[in-house]
């Protein structure tokens, strides 16, 4: 085991080892969050055969562990290995390669190194980064042929210790073609999805990307997903292309969001709460899975429901349980912020924008339940809008005014532009920033359009104090607060 490890180590050297190139094309490893003291590793190459990976902790030079996983086609050549027995806020370096499926086992290309940092046990005092994001090529904004995604060399520069992927991270239901919206060069890109391959097809054409491999080796992810990874502001119910009608999307999307991401095996809810030291709890939703169609109202007898009665009583009761200092919450979609494509059609997000549709009864019923509870220190993080904003808000300003949530909105991370101001006032929001181009000026060209395109960063120290940044596709940071 230490030989292999030395060998690996002088093959690869520091600068692989710090993530400053990116793996080899075709073989991805991406590192994901599957419990306490415990990750899971998911594997990709362009074809089947074996890959052999090495981990050790980083402050360790005795055994660590090993693993031999064997990419089969039926899976799209992709492979996933739980690591357990790991230790709580420990840095851990892993090293991989394609060898030779029979004994005895030879190595046949270049390694690949990489690195996350499991999780802090809850009663540590420990700190943590974590970046967040959503909306990758969508809208015919995909990988420039010269750069590729170049909002991922700001994000690695970093150097979170978790990405929360808040959705959208494919778009497989739009084309990229070889002009970009903007004017650009791009690489073309699989046609609009209606089967599994080319679900399959839409993940593989983002991961191309040299700088997405790297960031997808530095850090560790966390996925949930939005619309896009099947179709438009789909639900169970509404999973139908109009010109397919007749063929549903949602199982296909849903294999291949498993499949294709450090998740573990299809069927575990992807609702989930992972916790960060004494300071941090995040709560991970599920906002497709189990809601009802957009187009039913939000009306009495019983809230229209976007979580489910399930989900919903869990983040009822975590929340209210929780003892991190900050309890934050990962929603793909916008609090306050009215979506839904075309603006006349039923709103897909929590907010009903002054009409009868919208997911809104549930969500102050929730908001209330924390309240009644003495939840304090409450951020939501969201996407979906294409554009970043940072909103306080106070729901139940009479019976509970010291109950306030903040708000931040990121995206896109490479996708179009939509600014749009509007907010609905159920929650009594107050704007504290808007980072996007004024509603009439589109940008001229990509360049350009980085500017606006963003990922938001929080940063808990051990003594639990809280500071928020959106920093945009040129690495600038255009937000930063630090929260009392």
């Amino acid at each position: 085991m230490k030989a292999w490890l030395q060998w690996a180590g002088r093959l690869c050297g520091a600068a692989a080892l710090a993530l400053s190139a990116a793996p080899a094309a075709g073989l991805t490893i991406a590192a994901g969050d599957a419990g306490a003291q415990a990750v899971v590793l998911w594997v990709q190459d362009a074809s089947p055969g074996c890959v052999l990976i090495d981990i050790r902790r980083g402050d360790d030079d005795g055994d660590g562990q090993r693993f031999v996983v064997t990419l089969a086609a039926e899976a799209d050549h992709t492979a996933r290995v739980p690591v357990r027995g790991l230790a709580a806020g420990a840095a851990y370096q892993w090293w991989a390669r394609r060898v030779s499926c029979e004994p005895p086992v030879a190595p046949l290309g270049t390694a690949v190194a990489g690195r996350f940092v499991v999780p802090a046990a809850p009663t540590a005092a420990a700190g943590a980064r974590l970046a967040f994001g959503a909306d990758l090529a969508g809208q015919n904004v995909c990988r420039d042929r010269q750069r590729g995604f170049p909002i991922f060399g700001p994000l690695a520069a970093w150097a979170p210790e978790v990405f929360v992927a808040l959705g959208d991270m494919i778009y497989a239901d739009d084309p990229c073609r070889a002009q970009g919206l903007f004017g650009n060069e791009q690489v073309p890109g699989p046609r609009p999805a209606a089967h599994l391959d080319a679900f399959r097809a839409h993940w593989r054409y983002t991961r191309q990307d040299a700088r997405y491999r790297a960031f997808l080796a530095s850090t560790l992810q966390v996925v949930t997903w939005d619309d896009h990874e099947v179709l438009d502001d789909f639900s169970p119910a509404e999973d139908f292309r109009a010109d397919e009608p007749a063929r549903r999307l949602l199982p296909a999307g849903r294999r291949a969001l498993y499949e294709q991401n450090p998740l573990p095996q299809d069927g575990t809810p992807l609702y989930r709460s992972l916790r960060w030291g004494r300071s941090l709890e995040l709560f991970v939703l599920d906002t497709r899975s189990h809601r009802a169609p957009a187009g039913k109202p939000d009306d009495r007898p019983r809230p229209k429901s976007m979580l489910g009665e399930e989900q919903r009583r869990w983040l009822e009761e975590g929340l209210a349980g929780s003892t991190a200092r900050w309890k934050v919450i990962a929603s793909p979609v916008p609090l306050a912020i009215p979506t839904g494509w075309p603006p006349s059609s039923p709103r897909d997000g929590w907010a009903d924008g002054g009409g009868a549709t919208g997911y809104e009864r549930e969500l102050v019923g929730l908001l209330r339940a924390a309240a009644d509870a003495g939840v304090d220190g409450l951020v939501v993080l969201s996407a979906d809008v294409h554009f970043a904003s940072v909103l306080e808000h106070q729901p139940f300003p009479d019976d509970h005014p010291e109950f306030v949530v903040l708000e931040i909105v990121v995206g896109p991370l490479n996708a179009g532009l939509f600014p749009n101001p509007a907010l609905d006032p159920t929650l009594n929001p107050r704007r504290l920033y808007w980072h996007a181009p004024p509603p009439d000026d589109t940008p001229d060209s990509f360049d350009e359009a980085l500017q606006w395109m963003n990922f938001g960063v929080l940063d808990v120290d051990g003594d639990g104090r809280l500071t928020t940044s959106v920093v945009n596709g040129r690495g600038e940071v255009v937000f930063r607060r630090r929260l009392p």
